[in-house]
């Protein structure tokens, strides 16, 4: 079945991969990004290149996550091209690498902008036509490092997505009831496919990552070639975006509540079965149980 499907942060990475993989099985899709007319005019032009060589509906579209102006208006042209958003993918985010202690407070808010406040930004536009309707998908890209295994150097990052995911989980629940379904992605350590690391941000406070770094010398990219060691030589980006692609295709009141694809196994999983089984628990325990599974329409 055709559904039409917004996706932010699509101009590389998951987001691009994603947004290719699901206009490739039918769909009708608009990966967000922002600077369609200037940084990301290339990415724009890739994506029209792909739609016309394959056949396939995939449309760029103006959205930047950090402007609830452009977020808005972004949601309005797909509602008002296609009459409704079928399936919402958070997948916009930012990662830096350095000593935590060397990123000012300031930088840790712009972070948590990014990859946290974005997602409310796009939720408080895109929900509204879900809930009337009374059926939607809103999936969310997480990380392993929420639950799993955390090298250091990355703790802005981690805590953000950790941020993230904690409002995905209480989103599942305050949105079971009005139909739309939630199902949270958690990636693990990819680094065949991203640009994550490559286009990582760094601490401002150089004299505090200079000291670090005399006591911790060359950490940063030992944990870049550890976290590439661990992956398979076939772990690839692109088994985020199938996966993503094969939840869309399920049966409404079929999609899981959380997925991993983490080839490198760093733990994640074993902790989230633990987490979301608590959560099960608790919710039945107080007489909540039907939001563990959104109202499927009769």
């Amino acid at each position: 079945m055709n559904q039409t499907v917004l996706i932010t942060g699509a101009s590389s990475g998951f987001g691009a991969l994603t947004a290719r993989a699901l206009a490739d099985a039918g769909h009708t899709v608009y990966a967000g990004m922002r600077e369609t007319a200037g940084r990301n005019a290339p990415q724009v032009q890739a994506a029209r290149a792909y739609a016309d060589a394959h056949a396939v509906d995939l449309r760029a579209v103006e959205l930047d996550v950090n402007d609830e102006a452009s977020v808005a208006a972004a949601v309005a042209q797909v509602e008002r091209e296609q009459g409704a958003i079928d399936v919402l993918i958070h997948n916009a985010g930012h990662m830096v690498t350095g000593p935590a202690e060397a990123f000012t407070p300031g930088q840790l808010a712009e972070l948590f902008d990014i990859n946290v406040l974005s997602t409310q930004r796009v939720n408080r536009a895109a929900l509204p036509g879900m809930r009337r309707r009374g059926r939607g998908l809103v999936v969310w890209v997480s990380s392993s490092s929420v639950k799993g295994g955390t090298p250091p150097y990355l703790a802005p990052y981690f805590a953000a997505k950790a941020a993230m995911d904690s409002l995905a989980v209480s989103y599942a629940a305050e949105l079971a009831r009005w139909g739309v379904e939630t199902t949270i992605v958690v990636p693990g350590s990819f680094t065949n496919g991203t640009n994550h690391f490559a286009h990582s941000g760094r601490p401002v406070d150089a004299a505090v990552e200079s000291d670090y770094e005399g006591r911790y010398p060359g950490l940063m990219e030992q944990v870049a070639q550890k976290l590439a060691a661990l992956a398979p030589a076939d772990a690839d980006a692109s088994m985020v975006s199938d996966e993503i692609a094969r939840i869309v295709a399920l049966p409404v009141g079929g999609r899981p509540f959380r997925v991993h694809v983490d080839p490198a196994d760093d733990g994640s999983e074993e902790v989230s079965q633990v987490a979301d089984r608590v959560r099960r628990d608790f919710l039945t325990r107080v007489g909540l149980e039907d939001l563990l599974s959104a109202r499927v329409p009769a």
